[in-house]
């Protein structure tokens, strides 16, 4: 029995919603002190955001580890030290506190002397990283994510400004915030820390200037006060061009030197599930990506309307129990840049999948695409894989959205295996 469900058993069920956040404190503060603090010691940066964190993350992992430091990692896609990492299998960013004590012991043996965290709204919302020392907070972006959870984006907004707080707190740390300086809230994250370095390419303190944007990635001189940057990023899309200056904001806080920073992002080929083309040879392009909110298909979808050659094709569905609100949005937003629009199922857990399928193809049709014209329902994904990829032409781009990694498909029956990435290879390789 886990540590939250031994205090329910004592807790009045009436009450328990009211505490809940601090039954996580208390967890955080007893597994913290039985494994010792394994984090005092080490210097930590906190990523968050509603997109980009995953990216950000691996970039900065990247670019500490090449450059000499002994550097940890937890992310959405994996965990380790140095260039060991294990993939993540749990369909969560910030792993309990039980299971987050036993990786920082373990990191702490192998000797890490900085980490990167990506902090998440509910770890941050419920305490579960109480003890984790933040020296340096990192804020990609916010925009409608979780509001099942949260209720409202005040207070989703307002949990992500904890880890700016707590940065701001550590009295050993560099107290130094990364600010996306574009964003609505840019204003208010800035004012929860001491130091701050805002990045964006119109705006904020480093710029990214003279960009090259290609399929297979960026270029761009990345310019803060006197200093310049000749950045190479490998990962694709205009919103990786932010992630990589937050990563250099990140490196020049740490110290770092000016080649250290360029050959340490230009050194990350990719992220699993992040823009991920799948290459079987075939004449039309694949691609997998973790997106899943409105923001992040919007960008997506800007960047790569313009340079498709033939039709967009885009697959993806929505969690159940999750945010019901984004479902429609979603929906409309790929009616409006998709060519086709493939709908399918995405952890409905005990939800009815047809219906949450529905709730998106509302939002398709709002967009002027008509059933079974070019809008397709097509609830077992494995079966959208391939139905998507048999629609496809020379010079057509598929989008496989929505799972990227992960590594299991929540249904009504539990999880199953689950390979976004080996199914579409099959699916390509079964159509040739």
């Amino acid at each position: 029995m886990s540590f939250r469900n031994s205090v329910k058993k004592i807790i009045p069920s009436g009450l328990f919603p009211a505490i809940e956040p601090y039954g996580h404190l208390l967890e955080a503060v007893i597994f913290n002190i039985l494994y010792g603090f394994p984090a005092k010691h080490m210097k930590v940066i906190g990523v968050t955001g509603t997109n980009g964190k995953t990216s950000t993350t691996y970039m900065i992992h990247r670019m500490l580890n090449e450059a000499g430091y002994h550097v940890g990692m937890m992310t959405t896609v994996g965990f380790g030290v140095g260039s060991n990492i294990t993939p993540q299998i749990h369909h969560m960013t910030n792993v309990g506190v039980p299971e987050l004590m036993r990786r920082l012991k373990t990191m702490k043996k192998q000797g890490v002397e900085w980490l990167v965290l990506e902090t998440t709204s509910h770890a941050l919302a419920q305490n579960r990283i109480w003890g984790v020392p933040y020296s340096v907070a990192v804020m990609t972006n916010v925009t409608h994510e979780h509001l099942d959870y949260h209720k409202t984006f005040e207070r989703y907004r307002d949990a992500k400004r904890k880890l700016f707080k707590l940065a701001n707190a550590n009295q050993q740390g560099l107290r130094t915030g990364i600010i996306n300086a574009e964003d609505p809230s840019a204003e208010l994250f800035a004012s929860d820390i001491a130091t701050k370095i805002t990045y964006g390419i119109d705006k904020g303190d480093l710029r990214a200037t003279n960009v090259d944007l290609k399929p297979s990635g960026s270029s761009y001189m990345a310019v803060i006060g006197d200093n310049r940057y000749d950045i190479r990023c490998n990962l694709p899309g205009s919103f990786n061009i932010y992630n990589s200056l937050a990563a250099v904001a990140a490196g020049r806080v740490v110290g770092l030197t000016k080649d250290q920073i360029e050959r340490g992002i230009a050194a990350l080929e990719g992220v699993e599930g992040r823009m991920t083309r799948i290459d079987e040879g075939q004449d039309y392009d694949v691609i997998v990506d973790f997106a899943h909110t409105p923001d992040s298909f919007e960008k997506l979808f800007k960047d790569l309307r313009p340079v498709v050659k033939g039709k967009l094709i885009v697959m993806f569905g929505s969690a159940g129990r999750r945010d019901e609100a984004k479902r429609a949005v979603q929906g409309e937003l790929a009616g409006r840049y998709a060519d086709e629009v493939v709908i399918t199922e995405e952890d409905d857990r005990d939800i009815d999948g047809l219906a949450i399928i529905d709730q998106i193809a509302g939002g398709a049709e709002s967009a002027g695409k008509v059933r079974d014209r070019d809008l397709f329902l097509v609830h077992d994904r494995t079966e959208a894989i391939k139905f998507a990829v048999n629609r496809a032409k020379a010079g057509d781009t598929i989008l496989l959205l929505g799972k990227g990694h992960e590594k299991t498909i929540e249904r009504a029956d539990g999880e199953h295996a689950w390979d976004e990435i080996a199914t579409a290879h099959s699916a390509i390789y079964s159509r040739k």
